[in-house]
């Protein structure tokens, strides 16, 4: 055998219809039909990947990519449209559920920050609207230490997603005015939190209040003061709340807690 032919595994591959598959061993994982619905209703042709087949005694057995069938099955709407499949002849059946267990042992997933970067790089317009107006407010993203740096970049786009531009625009304009670019006030559980106040309360949430209020007290002080309460981003908009109302005993310039209770 050549030296390089060590390394390249004994496989062909065949188009072969969804309707000669079988997906039926019982190292395989369950199927999720909300996975299957997700990828559907987001389906890109150019994210199938090829499928693995072990073929004993003349039956197509999947053992990588139940998933995937399932998929472009929904989406073709028919059981006769093929798949590409690589294709395994001699495999047993120990052999294929050990595959299965190991095959993802030393692959690293991509952190969202990787995503966002390929997303970028591909012109998609979510992930450039995100960056243009991080940037505007003189910060950046990605890791590092320091102030003035977004390293949660998936709650940005949650917010975005959620709540849209608007919200996402006013929430780091609250946040880097009143704090600075203070690197506790950019993670994700901050950012997060002034989301859910700013779609609460909109326009009554007055900013300059916000900022003077807030401003006062150190971001780590508040940290633990939510840490204590608990409940993640929702106990750290509780907190940032009553900061803002103080002592307030007139209604005038009070945030009702309701409102936040009511969006938490």
């Amino acid at each position: 055998m050549d030296q390089q032919q060590r390394y390249v595994p004994n496989v062909h591959f065949e188009l072969i219809p969804i309707k000669n598959l079988v997906s039926n061993q019982k190292y395989q994982r369950a199927l999720s039909q909300t996975q299957i619905d997700r990828a559907s209703a987001d389906f890109d042709l150019y994210q199938v990947n090829p499928v693995k087949i072990s073929r004993r005694d003349g039956v197509n057995y999947v053992f990588n990519g139940q998933h995937t069938v399932e998929i472009v099955a929904k989406i073709s709407g028919s059981r006769e449209t093929p798949v590409w499949c690589m294709v395994y002849d001699d495999l047993e059946y120990q052999h294929e559920a050990d595959i299965f267990a190991n095959q993802m042992r030393y692959v690293r997933a991509l952190s969202a920050l990787e995503i966002f970067a390929a997303n970028l790089e591909a012109g998609n317009e979510r992930q450039l609207t995100i960056l243009a107006l991080v940037e505007s407010y003189g910060l950046k993203i990605g890791d590092g230490a320091g102030g003035n740096r977004i390293w949660a970049i998936s709650t940005v786009e949650s917010i975005y997603e959620k709540y849209g531009y608007q919200i996402l625009n006013r929430v780091l304009r609250l946040c880097v005015g009143t704090w600075e670019g203070e690197a506790n006030s950019l993670s994700g559980k901050m950012l997060a939190a002034v989301a859910k106040l700013a779609a609460a309360y909109g326009d009554e949430l007055n900013e300059d209040i916000f900022a003077e209020k807030l401003g006062a007290v150190p971001v780590k002080q508040l940290m633990r003061n939510a840490k204590e309460r608990g409940h993640g981003s929702s106990g750290l908009a509780a907190v940032l709340l009553e900061e803002y109302n103080g002592r307030k005993r007139s209604p005038v310039g009070r945030l009702a807690v309701s409102k936040l209770m009511a969006g938490a």
